[in-house]
């Protein structure tokens, strides 16, 4: 269930402004506040089942939503190739090479931050 959740928040992190007012509630109490169902629906004046059905709904239009453009999936294969390309400069700051030539070494230690902060 909480591998739902999250995957359910991260989808709603890039395609909730396209659900309406009242599923990015519901969305924005289970997932980030992390009520329960029964909470939900006593904080919104509705049904259980309401919120259940307005879930199932909202995970299927999110899901539909990756499954055609696919921004998700794009988001977190760019942040694998900056956590390798962050790997392969750390490697690169520390060789005898780079240290050995300050306009060189100040270059490197420029792309690594500039790389740390592209993960930020």
């Amino acid at each position: 269930m909480i591998e739902k959740k999250v995957k359910i928040g991260n989808l709603y992190d890039f395609y909730g402004e396209l659900l309406t007012d009242k599923q990015k509630d519901i969305v924005e109490l289970f997932c980030l506040q992390d009520f329960t169902f029964g909470e939900i629906s006593e904080e919104l004046s509705v049904s259980r089942q309401a919120v259940f059905d307005t879930m199932k709904r909202v995970e299927s239009i999110l899901e539909n939503y990756e499954k055609k453009l696919g921004l998700y999936a794009k988001f977190t294969q760019s942040k694998a190739y900056v956590k390798a390309l962050l790997a392969e400069v750390e490697t690169l700051r520390t060789s005898d090479v780079v240290q050995s030539d300050p306009t060189v070494a100040e270059t490197v230690e420029s792309i690594f931050q500039l790389t740390q902060k592209v993960l930020e």
